[in-house]
């Protein structure tokens, strides 16, 4: 089934090369089973290139999901045109009476940063605490993860040495989730960031799940409220070229960034990036509407609780 996008959304032609189908709200139609309503929280600098790649990944479900973008009252971005912003993104305070059935929280670029000196952290906090009353399922991305295990359950974040950059082997801790069907024993994970969550913390907690993990990166993916909340430390929404561009854009701007490991061809960035991670990905984000959101919803989307 397609995907049903708001008009003119630059997504939709980008999309439209890949073969992947989607529609815009002026051609979808009605259905006798209502579309699954899926929420974006978009904190990340580039958002056309952050709503494509995800978007590519939800397109692979069978089930018509109804997307829409979510965006803070308490921060403007810089780097999106404020037209894009205006057409297709809503403040939260617009919204907020509204429920969903699925809601992404991206990761941003504030994750060095204590989280009380981040200008928009009282609204993303009333944002996470909303979820819980108006989200049947929520993924947590990168940052958006440490803010949430510290919002909810008060889990700490460590600066590291230099930056966790790379493609990084996860292994999958508890296989009968239905998060990790089809799944091998070991998935490929981009991650980039400068800081971390450690697993002696989570596994203290009584109340979360480490369910994926790395000898290289470190925790992975935390379940809590019975897959309701996910917490994903990495991307695997990420196109083949992201880590390859952030790459070329740090080089010697900064002295942490070293190369993205197992990445390019060879370990030689005159390479194209080998990707390793693209079917996972896809994988994973089926999982999670089909099991998490579809199977989990009630017909009724106002009954969320």
């Amino acid at each position: 089934m397609p995907l049903r996008l708001p008009d003119r959304l630059p997504a939709i032609e980008l999309l439209k090369h890949e073969n992947i189908f989607v529609m815009d709200t002026t051609r979808a139609h009605q259905q006798d089973i209502r579309p699954l309503r899926i929420v974006i929280l978009n904190l990340m600098p580039l958002k056309i290139t952050t709503e494509t790649d995800l978007i590519r990944l939800l397109s692979n479900t069978p089930l018509q999901l109804d997307v829409s973008f979510m965006k803070l009252r308490s921060h403007t971005s810089k780097n999106t045109p404020i037209e894009h912003m205006m057409m297709f993104y809503r403040d939260f305070a617009d919204m907020q009476k509204e429920k969903f059935d699925g809601m992404i929280i991206t990761g941003a670029p504030v994750e060095q940063m204590e989280y009380s000196e981040v200008n928009y952290w009282p609204e993303i906090t009333e944002i996470f605490d909303w979820a819980r009353t108006h989200v049947t399922s929520t993924l947590f991305i990168c940052w958006a993860a440490q803010a949430g295990l510290y919002h909810y359950y008060g889990i700490p974040k460590y600066g590291l040495q230099k930056k966790m950059f790379g493609i990084f082997p996860q292994r999958i801790l508890v296989q009968q989730l239905p998060i990790f069907r089809g799944f091998d024993d070991v998935f490929m994970m981009p991650h980039s960031r400068h800081t971390e969550v450690r697993r002696d913390d989570i596994v203290r907690h009584p109340e979360l799940q480490l369910i994926a993990e790395s000898d290289d990166s470190g925790v992975s993916i935390v379940m809590a409220r019975g897959g309701r909340e996910f917490f994903i430390t990495g991307h695997l929404e990420y196109a083949p070229n992201t880590l390859d561009n952030e790459y070329r854009r740090d080089r010697g701007v900064r002295s942490d960034v070293e190369m993205p490991r197992n990445y390019y061809a060879a370990d030689d960035p005159q390479q194209p990036p080998v990707v390793t991670w693209r079917a996972h990905a896809n994988l994973f984000y089926n999982n999670w509407v089909n099991y998490y959101v579809y199977q989990e919803t009630p017909y009724d989307i106002n009954a969320i609780h």
